[in-house]
């Protein structure tokens, strides 16, 4: 098999080490700089070159993609999908990943633990929002900084503020993030393969560092997870459109939170720490995976205006709760269920034809929307009571106040998120 790695350091440990487990393999492995492609766009027929000469066909392409170069390393690996290379993360998976608040912001609407997190730019809504996130100390994160730079622990709400403004006035974006006290100076590494954890670190800071990144001087130690910090690995990883990623969690009190997800995870300590050939386990996926490239839905799914994929979800008052999918009469309405979620991890492809629809289902749907418009229920408007920091109206010395609110959460719309040709 042929292989294109995509990096502008064809030197580093994780680099030559990804070749070297390649050709062990029988494979070639070809490293490309990100930066000597160009890329040619006509009618049916997207191609690339490399130093000026058409590029040679490749099976699949690994990204390696260095965070200053985002934005042309993600064009280039959009060609490459585009001309049908197959890749383990792809190019919407590498932005979403690199910009920390897109990233949180879609791991957000799935149970998976995240920090409390906000983001703001006026300067009147700085100190409102360190009391949402718990109040000072508080973690200051630049949006697109890598390795631990650009994290700031600071200790106080006046700290903090200054920081952020000082921060804002050069035109820099910050994320404002709860600090975990229990996991100060500590957090998990577990690189994700595909649908499993393959390694997992403990990296811990030294010193007074509180980041615990190997770049800054951190000590990685090999750590068996459970079953939760593995699923909310894959899940994040998965989430984001990555099947190869380092996933950073912090372990909370109340269980893993997810801080980010890298897309480019280095190799260097965690086999190191682990003595894994996490290099190999890379490839091996690849060359398993390569006939099965990422489709996306949206653009393949054009037979036939009306068409779509929706996700249904099962109420009590549903006509499909307590019947079999042979005789809800779906097919005869030319919807097919591709998916059916149950409760927890119970996931069910091409589910069989005599399986029992049960109120609490996710019945992921192929076919008419017309037709699946009327299987939709709609939520209603409700309300719950939230918890709300409040901040002082006095001194310095006093605590953020806790006061509960009535707040409408959901306005009446369908509960189904659905995809159309």
């Amino acid at each position: 098999m042929k292989i294109a790695l995509l990096s502008t350091n064809p030197r580093t440990y994780t680099t030559t080490r990804l070749k070297a487990a390649a050709e062990s393999r029988g494979h070639k492995l070809r490293v490309l700089d990100t930066l000597d492609f160009s890329l040619g766009l006509e009618h049916g027929h997207p191609d690339l070159w490399y130093r000026g000469r058409p590029v040679e066909r490749f099976d699949a392409v690994l990204p390696r993609i260095a965070a200053a170069v985002t934005y042309y390393g993600t064009a280039v690996l959009r060609q490459f999908e585009q001309m049908d290379v197959y890749s383990p993360n792809t190019a919407r998976g590498v932005l979403n990943s690199r910009d920390k608040l897109r990233a949180l912001q879609i791991l957000s609407k799935h149970d998976i633990g995240i920090p409390e997190t906000a983001f703001v730019r006026r300067k009147e809504d700085v100190l409102p929002a360190i009391a949402r996130v718990g109040g000072a100390p508080v973690i200051i994160k630049l949006l697109e900084g890598t390795q631990g730079v650009g994290v700031i622990l600071a200790h106080t709400p006046e700290i903090a503020e200054a920081i952020i403004q000082t921060l804002n006035a050069t035109r820099q974006n910050v994320l404002i993030q709860k600090f975990v006290s229990e996991s100060r100076g500590r957090d998990i590494r577990a690189f994700v393969i595909g649908d499993r954890v393959v390694a997992s670190v403990r990296r811990v800071a030294q010193g007074q560092e509180f980041r615990s990144n190997v770049h800054l001087g951190g000590k990685a130690e090999a750590v068996e997870l459970d079953e939760r910090y593995r699923k909310t690995a894959v899940r994040a990883a998965q989430i984001l459109g990555l099947k190869v990623a380092g996933v950073d969690i912090l372990e909370a009190a109340d269980g893993p939170q997810v801080m980010e997800v890298n897309s480019s995870p280095g190799l260097e300590g965690i086999e190191q720490a682990t003595q894994l050939d996490i290099a190999g386990a890379v490839i091996d996926y690849m060359v398993d995976q390569v006939q099965f490239p990422e489709i996306d839905l949206r653009q393949r799914l054009t037979v036939s205006p009306g068409y779509g994929v929706a996700e249904v979800l099962i109420t009590e008052k549903s006509p499909l709760d307590g019947v079999s999918i042979a005789q809800s009469g779906l097919h005869d309405l030319g919807v097919h269920v591709l998916t059916l979620h149950r409760t927890g991890d119970d996931v069910q492809p091409n589910p069989d034809s005599q399986l029992v629809i049960r109120s609490g289902d996710r019945l992921l749907c192929f076919g008419k929307l017309s037709s699946m418009k009327g299987l939709i229920p709609e939520k209603k408007t409700k309300r719950r009571a939230r918890k709300i920091r409040s901040l002082p109206n006095v001194g310095a010395g006093d605590a953020p106040s806790e006061v509960m609110v009535e707040q409408v959460v959901d306005s009446e719309h369908s509960a189904a998120d659905t995809s159309t040709s």
